[in-house]
């Protein structure tokens, strides 16, 4: 980082901890403000379970058919990253108030120092006899959104759907899926029960005749003062014995409150967080907002426009509780336009009792619905450093075009490092078997041989649990590319400067999260080195014992290539870091799958490979093509590569097709390029991309390369037999 002068600039120490559990309207809008205007000294961070968080408004719309899925989802990766905040895929289970902690499934504790909850309702049923096998609820919105297209999917011609709750969200959910149905050329039959004499009760006489008339028109039967007793895979049955079949059972009946909540020790009304005018809890230091809070100075029904309207006081307030400044009051509206879609492109508003109804509220809502997604798209163009106007010569260039990548990205170019090992004098020990140029080194050890290597990542993610899983997967990777057997770890861990009770919560997390990896792969972490840093850093020094090694070399004319993971890590890394959208689909999504990837070790598939294997390496840093390449050097072999058999991670084609791609690819591509034959593609560029906590790549028998594949799929590897080891000069063709 620079100056205006040119001069470095220390990073600001964080100092305080401020923790958004949920990933709601009123959180989203939080996080939007927040970049526009952070306060120093905070670190931000969101814990939801999911990387995308549905929009209400749109819900209808998306079943109906109107809206794609993605247009109603909010991306949380993009928009934690344009509001520098580290984003922790989790699921809250609950909130320790002593000692100010949030406890997230799987993984250590979250610390804060100012906390706020936005989790939202459910709508399942849990003491309706069968529901939760048979059923579906309305809330979580992504899930059944989810499931809506599953069912769409199914080749059912008469569809017969239960809606349970008369309400508004129920009446307008069962017209939504009345029209798309009958629009997909099928002829369903959707009934609505209602427990209570009279349906959408809550609506002026207006709009409640008006939505009862598209009742009609779309077919929708209602059935008042009926309850269902029990939910079965036939269908519903009522409390009055009768039998209505059903191919889905829709839960929209009420609202109820996440069961974890009980054991917070806040003070609750009904189940939800009871908050004051300050959107304050009983626990001064956690604030609440939308559908999962009950206002005591003002009780509203559960409705996505108060969560709107929360947001700039709960943003005021959430900066004062952590800056010591003026807390702001929170007065609601007493009442609201309601604008509910009626299956096609209508909609119907409900205020002061009128009856207004058609195209033009439908062109109306959808205005609204668009703006409001709108405020969450591309993130302003972060400019970096300014080039002084005076400096020396190769600046420019050695600045680059691109922001520096983390992970496996941040490596030093191919040519670069063999460049400076080449100058390292020969081993002289007699315990040495080889040094550089493999994956790890080998020593002479009683019984068989020690290997050893170390790996360090710059930090691609701000949740440090997620980045020590990541980063001991990917050191250990050599330890298993050579076949030998974990053993023990040393950790190196540079943290950005921080207040010493957030030091030692981040210290915490990383180490459990890397004890939890190693402890699986049967190694120990004996030890290490902490040091404060410009930013996060971590590394470990792995050793392995084994009796028999694999090294790159070996690879034979004939043998089959296993690839074990799908590649992309590096390009959407990359894309991650600078919030590029995604051009088909939603950046977060394929973010995450990345993760999820990056997170899976590779023991079990080292452990069948490694006995029949003629050379193994892992993917990592100079991408699939430089680490093939290798291979085939110390071989003295070619290859020939199946582009289209390479597994490749979804998003990451579709993101190099515009041109996004790590900062390491450009010397990937000037190491390995002048050794291919091989026609320009986006799928082509990721053959130079770099992976982080990569797949194995192993040179195996053909006659047991199918054998290997389906036992690697069995274990739930992403793996694919991406060509064959050919005679002559190391070479890599690609057809």
């Amino acid at each position: 980082m620079l100056s205006v002068s040119g001069a470095p600039v220390t990073p600001l120490p964080l100092t305080r901890d401020l923790v958004l559990i949920g990933g709601g309207h009123a959180h989203a809008l939080v996080l939007r403000k927040w970049g526009m205007a952070p306060l120093a000294g905070v670190r931000l961070t969101l814990i939801n379970p999911d990387p995308v968080a549905p929009y209400t408004g749109m819900l209808p719309g998306c079943i109906a058919g109107h809206y794609p899925r993605d247009a109603m989802m909010i991306d949380l990766v993009r928009l934690a990253r344009c509001a520098g905040a580290r984003l922790i895929l989790g699921r809250a289970e609950g909130i320790d108030l002593a000692a100010r902690q949030v406890r997230v499934s799987g993984r250590a504790p979250v610390a804060y120092d100012v906390a706020s909850v936005d989790i939202g309702i459910t709508s399942d049923l849990p003491d309706l006899p069968g529901f939760a096998r048979h059923g579906l609820a309305a809330k979580p919105l992504g899930s059944y959104a989810a499931a809506w297209e599953r069912f769409l999917a199914a080749q059912t011609p008469d569809p017969q759907v239960v809606v349970l709750g008369g309400g508004v969200g129920g009446v307008e959910l069962a017209l939504a899926m009345a029209h798309r149905l009958r629009a997909a050329g099928k002829r369903p039959c959707v009934t609505v029960l209602e427990r209570a004499g009279r349906a959408l009760d809550s609506l002026g006489a207006g709009a409640r005749a008006a939505l009862l008339a598209h009742m009609d028109r779309l077919g929708v039967r209602l059935l008042t003062q009926t309850a269902a007793a029990r939910v079965t895979a036939q269908g519903v049955e009522t409390t009055a014995g009768t039998q209505i079949p059903a191919d889905l059972v829709l839960g929209v009946a009420g609202a109820r409150p996440q069961g974890w909540l009980r054991d917070t020790g806040l003070v609750l009304a009904d189940g939800f967080i009871a908050v004051g005018p300050t959107l304050q809890s009983s626990d001064p230091a956690v604030f609440g907002a939308g559908d999962c809070v009950h206002m005591t100075h003002a009780p509203r029904p559960k409705a996505g426009v108060f969560a709107v309207r929360q947001a700039p006081v709960l943003l005021h307030n959430l900066r004062a509780a952590l800056s010591g400044g003026h807390l702001r009051r929170y007065h609601p509206q007493r009442d609201y336009l309601k604008l509910v879609s009626t299956g096609g492109k209508g909609a119907v508003a409900d205020k002061w009792g009128l009856r207004l109804d058609g195209a033009l509220l439908w062109r109306w809502k959808d205005a609204i619905d668009r703006r409001f997604m709108a405020g969450f798209g591309p993130c302003p163009a972060m400019a970096g450093p300014a080039l002084p106007a005076r400096h020396a010569a190769g600046l420019a260039e050695a600045m680059g075009e691109r922001p520096l990548c983390g992970g496996c990205g941040a490596k030093v170019a191919a040519g670069d490092l063999s460049a400076a090992l080449s100058q390292l004098p020969a081993p002289v020990r007699a315990d040495v078997l080889s040094g550089p140029g493999d994956d790890a080194a080998v020593l002479r050890h009683a019984g068989g041989v020690q290997v050893m290597t170390t790996d360090h990542i710059r930090a691609f993610t701000e949740d440090p649990w997620l980045l020590a899983q990541i980063t001991a997967i990917h050191a250990l990777g050599d330890i298993w590319a050579m076949g030998a057997r974990p053993q023990v770890a040393l950790a190196q861990v540079t943290l950005p400067r921080l207040a010493p009770h957030m030091q030692a919560a981040t210290l915490r997390e990383i180490m459990q999260a890397a004890a939890s990896v190693f402890s699986q792969a049967g190694a120990d972490i004996v030890g290490g080195h902490t040091a404060i840093g410009a930013e996060l850093t971590l590394g470990f020094t792995v050793t392995g014992l084994a009796g028999r090694i694999v090294t790159k070399g070996g690879a034979r004319p004939g043998d089959a290539l296993i690839l074990t993971k799908a590649i992309g890590t590096g390009t959407l890394l990359a894309a991650g870091m600078t919030a590029a959208p995604l051009p088909d689909g939603l950046l977060g999504e394929a973010v995450a799958a990345a993760f999820a990837q990056m997170c899976r070790p590779m023991g079990a598939a080292s452990a069948l490979l490694a006995p029949v294997a003629h050379a193994m390496t892992d993917v990592t840093g100079f991408g699939l093509a430089g680490h093939l390449l290798e291979i085939l050097q110390a071989s003295g072999c070619a290859a020939c590569l199946d582009l289209a058999c390479v597994p490749v991670l979804a998003g990451a084609e579709a993101l190099a097709a515009a041109g996004q791609a790590s900062s390491l690819a450009p010397a990937n591509r000037a190491g390995a390029a002048p050794r291919m034959v091989f026609t320009e593609s986006p799928r082509a560029a990721l053959l130079f991309d770099p992976q982080t906590a990569g797949g194995l790549l192993a040179a195996v028998p053909q006659a047991q390369a199918e054998a290997l594949l389906a036992a690697l799929r069995g274990q739930g590897e992403d793996a694919a037999i991406i060509g064959r080891i050919g005679a002559g000069a190391p070479r890599l063709t690609v057809v």
